[in-house]
């Protein structure tokens, strides 16, 4: 009875001490990643989770719910996370300031420029003089590209030629589809929403990176993390992006997968939820490559040039080092 006693005294002391120190009894185990609840993140995430690939993988993955996608980046620079999923631009502004953050690709999905079904706008000038609904604000990235597309074919900037309405996603989606824009720039998740319901794609912004001779499209979301946080916290990012691949490897295959997904993607009909599966698919990206790091420093030069220091940060320069490679 004593020894029972003993070891419940050495039990709870150990208990006391792990929630005084998150993750120190999975030290070189845990991985903490942020994750906006019914986004694509958690999409991957409960797949990691119901295929058991974290186990598989050999570590934990807890996940760090945050309200917003902006919150991502305060959580990591806060020390309350250890991975975040956001853009290379981010990064890249920060590793300009001195963070020695790291970049890995978690997805190639791009927004598109859509219009209504029924709409007889076929390219980008046929909106010249009508109203654009544009999620995020002037300097979004996926905006400036867009501008430097237009003045690439139309000769002209289409936002001074342009009714241009500015808000946040869901906004610039509710006020597509109650008719009053006649256009929309929406990120990738409202976009196949609004393709599943009969709106129609105009351009896609990968199809804009490629007409600006930015070639291959380099993936511009995906995993961030700080080297010398993970690398004395022991977080086996490593293990964690392995079992994404293994998680993508799943969702690029299995419908029963995505069935699952129904209650964290809420799709309004069986056409929006295959719109979206196919969106997410055509996303899936392989290990970074020197081509993709290549067409990034041009598209970090088109951006600094084109959107100025509000976009990217006054002082950001581009560094190679940024992107992870499997040699590291």
């Amino acid at each position: 009875m004593q020894i029972n006693r003993r070891h419940l005294i050495q039990t709870a002391s150990a208990l006391a001490a792990a929630s005084a120190f998150p993750g120190a009894a999975w030290a070189g185990n845990l991985v903490r990643l942020t994750s906006v609840k019914g986004g694509s993140v958690s999409w991957l995430i409960d797949t990691i989770l119901a295929e058991k690939l974290d186990q598989k993988h050999g570590f934990e993955l807890k996940v760090i719910e945050v309200a917003t996608n902006s919150a991502g980046p305060v959580a990591l620079l806060a020390g309350e996370a250890d991975v975040i999923v956001s853009d290379w631009t981010w990064a890249m502004r920060q590793r300009s300031k001195g963070l020695d953050l790291k970049f890995s690709s978690y997805s190639s999905a791009l927004g598109a420029l859509m219009v209504p079904k029924d709409s007889p706008v076929k390219s980008l000038g046929d909106l010249v003089g009508k109203k654009i609904g544009v999620a995020g604000t002037g300097v979004d990235k996926s905006w400036i590209l867009m501008r430097a597309y237009s003045n690439k074919v139309l000769g002209k900037d289409i936002s001074k030629n342009a009714d241009i309405v500015f808000g946040a996603a869901p906004l610039i989606t509710e006020e597509f589809r109650s008719g009053r824009l006649d256009a929309c720039l929406n990120f990738w998740t409202y976009a196949a929403r609004l393709a599943g319901g009969g709106a129609r794609q105009v351009i896609s912004m990968i199809d804009v990176v490629k007409a600006l001779d930015i070639a291959p499209a380099p993936p511009l979301v995906g995993y961030v993390w700080s080297e010398k946080a993970v690398t004395t916290g022991a977080v086996p990012v490593d293990k964690l992006l392995a079992a994404s691949v293994d998680a993508n490897a799943v969702l690029a295959k299995s419908d029963e997968a995505w069935e699952r997904l129904k209650p964290l993607v809420k799709p309004a009909s069986d056409e929006e939820m295959a719109s979206i599966k196919a969106y997410f698919r055509s996303g899936i990206t392989g290990p970074w490559t020197p081509a993709e790091t290549a067409a990034a420093d041009k598209m970090t030069k088109l951006l600094i040039e084109l959107g100025d220091t509000e976009l990217v940060g006054d002082g950001t320069r581009f560094d190679p080092n940024l992107f992870y490679t499997q040699a590291g």
